[in-house]
């Protein structure tokens, strides 16, 4: 049984251990990121079982994707759980091997390219650079209600690191950065929204903290969003995967 993770979206991302697991596996669990290409890589008669997810439409929840991995383990076929990006950074790949701890089942870990760090580089930001930035967090916009702490910290976020990257935070960027904004991030900080990230239908849209949440819902989602003084360097840093340099400004600035 092995936990893959994908990468952020260019499949030449696929680290070369999470291909050679992939090329032995009788059975592909996969997520709705995984770039199909790296379904290729699997034997052509290997079993291949979408759990993908969007929010409020789980085509398998994930107590039924736990008990499939089991299952299959169980029967003693070489299961891939492939999940986008690295599974253990807000991709619930701690849930799945927790699961298959109590089972019984055992597992190897594959560590996959985040996109947390990966898109953003795609991009053309570093989220640290010597002058600019010292300190950068990952942060989920979407938080579990059912988590037994209190949700993200946002006041205290807003000025504890230089550079702040949001996963699945689309739908709250509005509310996020007025709390950020409130809690003493300028209101003209750049942010980089970024979508479909290391792939060729890669976009970049830069604006103002104080734009960012009227923005975003009009853009494909999901969105990487980076928030901090480094997205100033990306009209520098110039590479063959940039994607598109400018978005629409929103209407009613401050």
């Amino acid at each position: 049984m092995f936990l893959v993770g994908a990468g952020p979206g260019d499949p030449g991302l696929l680290t070369i251990r999470g291909r050679e697991v992939l090329e032995a596996a009788d059975v592909v669990v996969y997520d709705r990121l995984v770039n199909p290409a790296l379904l290729d890589l699997a034997p052509e008669t290997a079993r291949r079982i979408f759990a993908g997810k969007t929010r409020g439409d789980h085509v398998m929840p994930q107590g039924a994707i736990n008990a499939v991995l089991i299952h299959h383990a169980r029967h003693g076929r070489h299961v891939v759980r492939l999940k986008g990006g690295d599974s253990f950074v807000f991709g619930r790949g701690g849930e799945e091997a927790e699961a298959l701890v109590e089972a019984g089942v055992p597992f190897e870990v594959v560590p996959g390219v985040s996109s947390a760090v990966a898109v953003p580089a795609y991009a053309g930001i570093p989220l640290a650079h010597r002058t600019v930035s010292s300190s950068f967090a990952v942060v989920t916009g979407h938080d579990d209600p059912e988590k037994r702490r209190a949700p993200v910290d946002w006041a205290r976020l807003a000025t504890a690191v230089d550079t702040l990257v949001v996963l699945m935070g689309q739908g709250r960027l509005a509310a996020i950065a007025r709390e950020l904004v409130a809690h003493g991030r300028p209101a003209d900080t750049p942010v980089a929204l970024i979508s479909a990230g290391t792939t060729q239908a890669q976009t970049v849209v830069e604006c103002r903290l104080a734009e960012a949440g009227e923005i975003a819902p009009r853009l494909p989602g999901p969105l990487m969003i980076v928030i901090g003084e480094v997205v100033r360097l990306r009209g520098r840093i110039t590479w063959g995967a940039q994607g598109a340099p400018q978005a629409p400004q929103a209407a009613g600035r401050e």
